[in-house]
Protein backbone atom coordinates (compact mmCIF):
# COMPACT_ATOMS: atom_id res chain seq x y z
CA UNK A 1 0.00 0.00 0.00
CA UNK A 2 2.02 3.04 -1.30
CA UNK A 3 1.03 6.57 0.00
CA UNK A 4 2.39 9.70 -0.91
CA UNK A 5 1.70 13.26 -0.73
CA UNK A 6 1.20 14.95 -4.12
CA UNK A 7 2.94 18.46 -2.80
CA UNK A 8 5.51 17.12 -0.29
CA UNK A 9 5.88 19.43 3.10
CA UNK A 10 8.91 21.00 4.22
CA UNK A 11 7.95 22.55 7.67
CA UNK A 12 9.96 20.91 10.35
CA UNK A 13 8.51 17.33 11.88
CA UNK A 14 5.92 18.15 14.68
CA UNK A 15 6.24 17.18 18.20
CA UNK A 16 4.06 14.75 20.34
CA UNK A 17 3.40 16.66 22.99
CA UNK A 18 2.83 19.71 24.02
CA UNK A 19 3.29 22.04 26.98
CA UNK A 20 -0.06 24.72 28.24
CA UNK A 21 -0.37 26.42 31.02
CA UNK A 22 -4.35 27.98 32.20
CA UNK A 23 -5.19 29.73 34.91
CA UNK A 24 -1.31 29.88 36.50
CA UNK A 25 -1.07 26.05 36.44
CA UNK A 26 1.40 24.56 34.25
CA UNK A 27 0.06 21.17 32.26
CA UNK A 28 1.14 18.69 29.41
CA UNK A 29 -1.12 17.11 26.85
CA UNK A 30 0.37 14.51 24.30
CA UNK A 31 -1.26 12.95 20.87
CA UNK A 32 -2.77 9.17 21.76
CA UNK A 33 -0.84 7.37 19.71
CA UNK A 34 -3.28 4.28 20.54
CA UNK A 35 -6.05 6.19 18.02
CA UNK A 36 -3.52 6.82 15.35
CA UNK A 37 -3.63 6.72 12.57
CA UNK A 38 -7.49 7.01 12.74
CA UNK A 39 -7.56 9.74 14.63
CA UNK A 40 -5.42 12.82 15.94
CA UNK A 41 -6.74 13.32 19.44
CA UNK A 42 -4.45 15.91 22.20
CA UNK A 43 -5.18 14.20 25.38
CA UNK A 44 -4.32 16.54 28.79
CA UNK A 45 -2.34 14.85 31.77
CA UNK A 46 -3.32 16.10 35.16
CA UNK A 47 -1.34 13.78 37.35
CA UNK A 48 1.50 11.56 37.64
CA UNK A 49 -1.10 8.90 37.44
CA UNK A 50 -1.91 9.83 34.16
CA UNK A 51 1.63 9.69 33.10
CA UNK A 52 1.78 6.63 34.15
CA UNK A 53 -1.56 4.88 32.72
CA UNK A 54 -0.10 6.80 29.17
CA UNK A 55 3.13 5.02 29.33
CA UNK A 56 2.06 1.69 30.43
CA UNK A 57 -0.91 1.81 27.75
CA UNK A 58 1.34 2.84 24.99
CA UNK A 59 -0.26 6.14 24.73
CA UNK A 60 2.93 7.45 24.78
CA UNK A 61 5.28 5.62 23.31
CA UNK A 62 9.08 5.08 22.01
CA UNK A 63 11.99 5.31 24.73
CA UNK A 64 12.63 8.93 24.50
CA UNK A 65 9.58 10.21 24.38
CA UNK A 66 8.20 8.11 27.73
CA UNK A 67 11.26 9.61 29.20
CA UNK A 68 10.33 12.89 28.52
CA UNK A 69 6.79 11.75 29.42
CA UNK A 70 7.57 10.77 32.72
CA UNK A 71 9.29 13.37 33.82
CA UNK A 72 6.91 15.59 33.03
CA UNK A 73 4.77 12.74 35.25
CA UNK A 74 6.80 13.85 38.22
CA UNK A 75 6.51 17.28 37.86
CA UNK A 76 2.61 16.77 38.00
CA UNK A 77 3.51 14.75 41.07
CA UNK A 78 4.80 17.49 43.26
CA UNK A 79 2.17 19.86 43.31
CA UNK A 80 0.98 19.53 47.12
CA UNK A 81 4.01 17.19 48.30
CA UNK A 82 7.32 17.37 47.40
CA UNK A 83 9.19 15.38 49.83
CA UNK A 84 11.83 12.72 49.16
CA UNK A 85 9.50 10.30 50.28
CA UNK A 86 6.80 11.55 47.48
CA UNK A 87 9.66 11.72 44.48
CA UNK A 88 11.11 8.47 45.36
CA UNK A 89 7.31 6.87 45.23
CA UNK A 90 6.50 8.50 42.06
CA UNK A 91 9.82 8.00 40.39
CA UNK A 92 9.52 4.23 41.46
CA UNK A 93 5.82 3.70 40.00
CA UNK A 94 6.83 5.40 36.65
CA UNK A 95 10.22 3.80 36.40
CA UNK A 96 8.02 0.12 36.71
CA UNK A 97 5.72 1.34 33.71
CA UNK A 98 8.37 0.00 30.66
CA UNK A 99 11.29 -2.00 31.87
CA UNK A 100 13.60 -2.16 28.66
CA UNK A 101 13.75 1.26 27.60
CA UNK A 102 16.59 3.00 29.43
CA UNK A 103 15.41 6.50 28.64
CA UNK A 104 13.18 6.30 31.50
CA UNK A 105 15.32 5.16 34.32
CA UNK A 106 17.56 7.93 33.05
CA UNK A 107 14.70 10.66 32.50
CA UNK A 108 13.78 10.06 36.17
CA UNK A 109 17.37 9.74 37.98
CA UNK A 110 18.01 13.02 36.51
CA UNK A 111 14.82 14.60 37.82
CA UNK A 112 16.10 13.42 41.18
CA UNK A 113 19.15 14.53 41.03
CA UNK A 114 17.94 17.64 39.91
CA UNK A 115 15.27 18.20 42.83
CA UNK A 116 17.23 16.07 45.82
CA UNK A 117 19.69 19.65 46.31
CA UNK A 118 16.62 22.30 46.51
CA UNK A 119 13.99 23.06 49.54
CA UNK A 120 10.85 21.06 49.07
CA UNK A 121 9.11 24.80 47.82
CA UNK A 122 11.15 25.38 45.11
CA UNK A 123 11.22 21.66 43.62
CA UNK A 124 7.71 21.50 41.71
CA UNK A 125 8.79 24.54 39.53
CA UNK A 126 12.40 23.03 39.43
CA UNK A 127 10.66 20.05 38.47
CA UNK A 128 8.92 21.56 35.44
CA UNK A 129 11.80 23.30 34.20
CA UNK A 130 13.63 20.00 34.45
CA UNK A 131 11.35 18.57 32.39
CA UNK A 132 10.90 21.08 29.61
CA UNK A 133 15.02 20.88 29.37
CA UNK A 134 15.15 17.31 28.48
CA UNK A 135 12.35 17.53 25.82
CA UNK A 136 14.07 20.62 24.57
CA UNK A 137 17.66 18.86 24.60
CA UNK A 138 16.09 15.81 22.80
CA UNK A 139 14.62 17.57 20.12
CA UNK A 140 17.86 19.45 19.34
CA UNK A 141 20.06 15.91 19.69
CA UNK A 142 17.44 14.32 17.04
CA UNK A 143 18.34 17.19 14.74
CA UNK A 144 21.82 16.69 15.17
CA UNK A 145 21.14 12.68 14.55
CA UNK A 146 19.92 13.65 11.61
CA UNK A 147 22.61 15.78 10.35
CA UNK A 148 25.07 13.07 10.99
CA UNK A 149 22.61 10.21 9.08
CA UNK A 150 21.71 12.78 6.00
CA UNK A 151 25.77 12.80 5.61
CA UNK A 152 25.92 9.21 5.77
CA UNK A 153 22.94 8.18 3.37
CA UNK A 154 24.29 10.82 1.16
CA UNK A 155 27.38 8.84 0.96
CA UNK A 156 25.55 5.63 0.29
CA UNK A 157 23.27 7.11 -2.38
CA UNK A 158 26.34 8.30 -3.94
CA UNK A 159 27.66 4.30 -4.45
CA UNK A 160 24.43 3.74 -5.54
CA UNK A 161 24.26 6.36 -8.37
CA UNK A 162 24.42 3.77 -11.24
CA UNK A 163 20.86 2.29 -10.30
CA UNK A 164 19.21 5.50 -11.49
CA UNK A 165 16.46 4.95 -8.64
CA UNK A 166 16.30 7.03 -5.40
CA UNK A 167 17.84 6.09 -2.42
CA UNK A 168 15.85 2.91 -0.79
CA UNK A 169 15.92 2.87 3.11
CA UNK A 170 13.86 -0.06 5.54
CA UNK A 171 12.82 0.56 9.05
CA UNK A 172 11.74 -0.95 11.60
CA UNK A 173 8.81 -0.10 14.49
CA UNK A 174 8.31 3.80 14.73
CA UNK A 175 10.97 6.02 15.55
CA UNK A 176 9.98 9.15 14.34
CA UNK A 177 9.07 11.99 16.01
CA UNK A 178 6.20 10.46 17.52
CA UNK A 179 8.55 8.48 19.46
CA UNK A 180 11.13 11.45 20.44
CA UNK A 181 10.58 15.53 21.87
CA UNK A 182 10.90 16.15 17.70
CA UNK A 183 12.35 14.63 14.43
CA UNK A 184 12.77 11.06 15.73
CA UNK A 185 15.84 8.97 15.56
CA UNK A 186 15.80 6.35 12.62
CA UNK A 187 13.64 8.97 10.71
CA UNK A 188 15.87 12.28 11.66
CA UNK A 189 18.01 11.48 8.68
CA UNK A 190 15.33 11.60 6.18
CA UNK A 191 13.24 14.39 7.68
CA UNK A 192 16.37 16.46 7.41
CA UNK A 193 17.09 14.87 3.90
CA UNK A 194 13.61 16.02 2.67
CA UNK A 195 14.33 19.73 4.25
CA UNK A 196 17.58 19.41 1.41
CA UNK A 197 15.68 17.68 -1.33
CA UNK A 198 17.01 14.22 -0.91
CA UNK A 199 15.12 11.99 -2.49
CA UNK A 200 14.09 8.50 -0.50
CA UNK A 201 11.57 5.88 -0.32
CA UNK A 202 11.12 4.18 2.84
CA UNK A 203 10.01 0.00 3.60
CA UNK A 204 7.85 0.81 6.41
CA UNK A 205 7.47 -2.66 8.32
CA UNK A 206 4.52 -3.12 10.06
CA UNK A 207 5.88 -4.39 13.04
CA UNK A 208 3.29 -6.67 14.46
CA UNK A 209 1.39 -7.11 17.18
CA UNK A 210 1.22 -3.26 18.01
CA UNK A 211 1.33 -2.57 13.82
CA UNK A 212 3.64 0.70 14.89
CA UNK A 213 5.05 1.05 11.28
CA UNK A 214 1.07 2.29 10.66
CA UNK A 215 2.35 5.83 12.69
CA UNK A 216 5.55 5.41 10.51
CA UNK A 217 3.47 5.49 7.14
CA UNK A 218 1.79 8.18 8.74
CA UNK A 219 4.13 10.14 9.42
CA UNK A 220 6.00 10.09 6.40
CA UNK A 221 2.55 10.46 4.26
CA UNK A 222 2.23 13.73 6.72
CA UNK A 223 5.88 14.74 5.50
CA UNK A 224 5.47 13.92 1.90
CA UNK A 225 8.02 11.26 2.01
CA UNK A 226 7.65 8.60 -0.54
CA UNK A 227 7.18 4.89 1.18
CA UNK A 228 5.56 1.72 0.97
CA UNK A 229 4.33 -0.15 4.37
CA UNK A 230 4.58 -4.11 3.91
CA UNK A 231 4.39 -7.07 6.47
CA UNK A 232 7.24 -7.83 8.26
CA UNK A 233 7.89 -10.72 7.34
CA UNK A 234 8.28 -8.98 3.84
CA UNK A 235 11.63 -7.53 4.80
CA UNK A 236 13.62 -10.68 3.98
CA UNK A 237 12.00 -11.23 0.63
CA UNK A 238 13.28 -7.13 -0.44
CA UNK A 239 16.47 -7.74 1.04
CA UNK A 240 17.42 -10.62 -0.93
CA UNK A 241 15.84 -9.09 -4.54
CA UNK A 242 18.74 -6.29 -3.41
CA UNK A 243 15.44 -3.62 -3.23
CA UNK A 244 16.84 -1.92 -0.30
CA UNK A 245 20.35 0.06 0.71
CA UNK A 246 20.65 0.19 3.70
CA UNK A 247 18.14 -0.28 7.08
CA UNK A 248 17.92 2.26 9.88
CA UNK A 249 16.12 1.41 13.16
CA UNK A 250 15.57 2.99 16.45
CA UNK A 251 16.79 1.53 19.89
CA UNK A 252 15.16 1.22 23.39
CA UNK A 253 19.01 0.48 25.33
CA UNK A 254 22.21 0.14 24.11
CA UNK A 255 24.97 -2.03 26.24
CA UNK A 256 28.77 -1.32 26.51
CA UNK A 257 29.51 -3.30 23.99
CA UNK A 258 27.04 -2.24 21.70
CA UNK A 259 24.19 -4.38 21.65
CA UNK A 260 21.38 -3.38 21.18
CA UNK A 261 17.51 -3.93 22.40
CA UNK A 262 14.47 -2.50 19.95
CA UNK A 263 11.39 -3.27 19.19
CA UNK A 264 10.66 -7.30 18.33
CA UNK A 265 11.53 -8.44 14.92
CA UNK A 266 15.03 -5.67 14.84
CA UNK A 267 17.52 -9.00 14.67
CA UNK A 268 15.74 -10.84 12.33
CA UNK A 269 15.94 -7.55 9.86
CA UNK A 270 19.49 -7.47 11.04
CA UNK A 271 20.67 -11.39 10.50
CA UNK A 272 19.01 -10.53 7.00
CA UNK A 273 20.64 -7.40 6.33
CA UNK A 274 24.18 -8.91 6.75
CA UNK A 275 23.63 -12.20 4.96
CA UNK A 276 22.55 -9.89 1.90
CA UNK A 277 24.99 -7.31 1.91
CA UNK A 278 22.65 -4.51 3.04
CA UNK A 279 24.19 -1.99 5.71
CA UNK A 280 22.37 -1.68 8.93
CA UNK A 281 22.48 1.33 11.03
CA UNK A 282 20.78 2.29 14.58
CA UNK A 283 20.56 5.69 15.03
CA UNK A 284 19.94 6.72 18.84
CA UNK A 285 20.52 9.36 21.31
CA UNK A 286 23.11 9.22 24.20
CA UNK A 287 20.30 8.65 27.00
CA UNK A 288 20.04 5.55 25.06
CA UNK A 289 23.40 4.13 25.80
CA UNK A 290 23.16 2.10 29.27
CA UNK A 291 27.11 1.35 29.93
CA UNK A 292 26.19 0.01 33.21
CA UNK A 293 24.58 -3.31 30.39
CA UNK A 294 27.85 -5.30 30.01
CA UNK A 295 25.78 -6.82 26.72
CA UNK A 296 22.20 -7.38 25.41
CA UNK A 297 22.18 -10.16 28.08
CA UNK A 298 22.01 -7.36 31.00
CA UNK A 299 19.41 -6.02 29.43
CA UNK A 300 15.81 -6.93 30.59
CA UNK A 301 12.71 -7.71 28.37
CA UNK A 302 9.46 -6.89 28.82
CA UNK A 303 7.03 -8.89 28.06
CA UNK A 304 3.62 -7.38 27.31
CA UNK A 305 0.01 -8.66 27.74
CA UNK A 306 -1.27 -11.27 25.86
CA UNK A 307 -4.29 -9.58 24.88
CA UNK A 308 -2.20 -7.68 22.46
CA UNK A 309 -2.37 -10.68 20.32
CA UNK A 310 -5.87 -11.77 21.07
CA UNK A 311 -7.26 -8.87 19.80
CA UNK A 312 -6.86 -6.72 16.73
CA UNK A 313 -7.13 -2.90 16.80
CA UNK A 314 -9.18 -0.95 13.74
CA UNK A 315 -11.29 1.09 12.08
CA UNK A 316 -14.87 0.05 10.67
CA UNK A 317 -16.64 0.70 7.42
CA UNK A 318 -18.55 3.12 9.48
CA UNK A 319 -15.53 5.35 10.66
CA UNK A 320 -15.98 3.47 14.19
CA UNK A 321 -12.68 2.53 15.86
CA UNK A 322 -12.60 -0.53 18.37
CA UNK A 323 -11.38 -3.97 18.79
CA UNK A 324 -11.71 -7.16 17.63
CA UNK A 325 -10.75 -10.94 18.59
CA UNK A 326 -8.83 -12.62 16.67
CA UNK A 327 -7.09 -15.71 18.96
CA UNK A 328 -9.32 -17.77 21.35
CA UNK A 329 -8.51 -17.46 25.40
CA UNK A 330 -7.66 -21.05 24.74
CA UNK A 331 -4.11 -20.00 22.89
CA UNK A 332 -1.14 -20.30 24.75
CA UNK A 333 0.88 -16.94 23.36
CA UNK A 334 4.13 -15.36 24.11
CA UNK A 335 4.53 -11.71 23.31
CA UNK A 336 7.98 -10.17 24.28
CA UNK A 337 8.31 -6.43 22.79
CA UNK A 338 11.78 -6.28 22.34
CA UNK A 339 14.44 -8.57 20.73
CA UNK A 340 18.70 -8.15 21.47
CA UNK A 341 20.48 -7.22 18.02
CA UNK A 342 23.87 -8.54 18.62
CA UNK A 343 26.96 -5.32 18.13
CA UNK A 344 28.31 -7.87 15.07
CA UNK A 345 25.34 -6.88 12.89
CA UNK A 346 25.46 -3.53 13.20
CA UNK A 347 27.32 -1.57 10.55
CA UNK A 348 27.46 1.62 13.16
CA UNK A 349 25.61 4.22 15.41
CA UNK A 350 23.95 7.39 13.84
CA UNK A 351 24.48 9.80 17.40
CA UNK A 352 24.22 13.41 18.12
CA UNK A 353 28.11 12.97 18.60
CA UNK A 354 28.29 11.46 15.40
CA UNK A 355 29.09 8.28 13.64
CA UNK A 356 30.56 5.14 16.09
CA UNK A 357 31.63 1.69 15.01
CA UNK A 358 29.50 -0.69 17.58
CA UNK A 359 32.81 -1.12 19.45
CA UNK A 360 32.80 -0.68 23.34
CA UNK A 361 36.22 1.30 23.27
CA UNK A 362 35.02 3.79 20.57
CA UNK A 363 31.54 3.46 22.43
CA UNK A 364 33.25 4.62 25.87
CA UNK A 365 35.35 7.72 23.60
CA UNK A 366 31.74 9.08 22.23
CA UNK A 367 30.05 9.06 25.77
CA UNK A 368 32.73 8.83 28.80
CA UNK A 369 30.09 10.27 31.01
CA UNK A 370 28.65 7.43 30.64
CA UNK A 371 31.23 4.87 31.71
CA UNK A 372 30.40 3.48 35.29
CA UNK A 373 33.06 5.03 37.63
CA UNK A 374 34.97 1.89 39.38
Amino acid sequence: MMYETARPEKNPPLRPLRRLRENGQEQVEILDQTLLPYRKHWLRLNSADDALFAISQMQARGAPLIGIVAAYGLALGLGTDASDQTIAAIAARLAATRPTAVNLSWALRRMRERLRPLPPGKRAAAAWAEADAIAEEDARQNRKIGEHGLALLRSIAASRAERNRPLQLMTHCNAGWLATAGYGTALAPIYVGREENMEAHVWVSETRPRNQGLLTAWELFEAGVPHTLITDNAAGLLLLQGQVDAVIVGADRIAANGDVANKIGTSLKAIAARHCGAQFYVAAPGSTFDFSARSGGDIPLEIRNDDEMRFVFGQDQNGNYGKLRQVSDAAAIYNPAFDITPAELITAFITERGICAPNAALLAELFPEKVPHA
